[in-house]
């Protein structure tokens, strides 16, 4: 058994939690960069918690320019166990509205001017992502959403765009007709991806904001209608993850999806092989194997 610490990566709405204790804004080092921003620390009901602002605070960073593996290697650096992705995003099904969460666990990925791996040249690795998320994570979610009377999906798609721009209408109905997705949006890869390579357990919860473009009665993506809707979101987002600790408890037992061993048989380059630079680099995401 280990000690829970859940790390909740989202907006400025949800780290702004009542009874939160001990919380102190910490600078995070990593070889990959500066972090989105500082990360919040403290405990809510007996649980350790960090928060991590994914555009900052001031919202600062685009959806491109996210530093995705510092802030994913500062996580685990602070000991974080337990990922959870709040994101808003727009939806392709006329059931999943604009106020809805969806307990994503799937995902498209269609973004490509943004790193993907920790690993590379001096030290290669394959992780498998056909899961991408934690179910037992997606439980506790699902479970925290239906006791704050939020309206959840339990299951989807989410096809993530490099942005920052929406999707014209004819990818929107691309996406929703002939690839299936269920929500959009454009931040949670290579976020999900590097998750796994660090073994940390993630899950993802879409706080729908709009129905993207495809829809014959809503039209084009109005900026002022998401920001409203947004503001609803983030009281919900936060109900939600006030409810989090109680459900995950203090302690943890090893995952029984394997996430927390995705490396286990993933590092292909042979021990003498391995560029000291790059292994150093490593040494918080793959500290268990190397």
């Amino acid at each position: 058994m280990t000690q829970t610490k859940i790390a909740v990566i989202g907006g400025s709405g949800i780290y702004e939690i009542d009874g939160l204790q001990n919380a102190d804004w910490v600078q995070v080092q990593t070889p990959w960069g500066d972090p989105s921003d500082q990360l919040l620390t403290g405990s809510l009901d007996g649980v350790e918690m960090v928060f991590l602002p994914r555009h900052g605070r001031g919202h600062v960073h685009a959806p491109s320019d996210v530093p995705y593996r510092a802030n994913i290697d500062a996580l685990k650096r602070l000991g974080c166990t337990d990922v959870i992705s709040v994101s808003a995003c727009g939806s392709f099904r006329d059931e999943m509205a604009p106020g809805d969460f969806v307990i994503v666990d799937q995902f498209i990925d269609r973004t490509f001017a943004r790193p993907k791996s920790f690993f590379g040249s001096g030290c290669v690795a394959h992780v498998s992502v056909a899961h991408p998320t934690c179910p037992r994570l997606g439980d506790a979610c699902e479970e925290a959403a239906r006791d704050a009377g939020i309206n959840v999906h339990r299951g989807g798609t989410y096809l993530a765009m490099e942005g920052p721009q929406f999707s014209t209408l004819a990818e929107s109905k691309m996406y929703r007709e002939s690839w299936g997705a269920d929500v959009i949006g454009m931040t949670n890869m290579p976020e999900a991806k590097l998750a796994r390579e660090a073994e940390l357990c993630y899950a993802s919860v879409a706080m729908i904001t709009d129905y993207d473009s495809w829809h014959p009665d809503h039209g084009e993506v109005d900026v002022t209608a998401i920001i409203a809707t947004l503001m609803g979101n983030a009281d919900k987002g936060r109900a939600l993850v006030s409810k989090l600790p109680k459900l995950l408890g203090t302690d943890r037992a090893p995952c029984q999806h394997g996430c927390d061993r995705a490396l286990e048989y993933a590092i292909l380059t042979q021990p003498d092989a391995r560029d000291p630079e790059v292994m150093a680099k490593l040494d918080a995401v793959a500290g268990r194997v190397i």
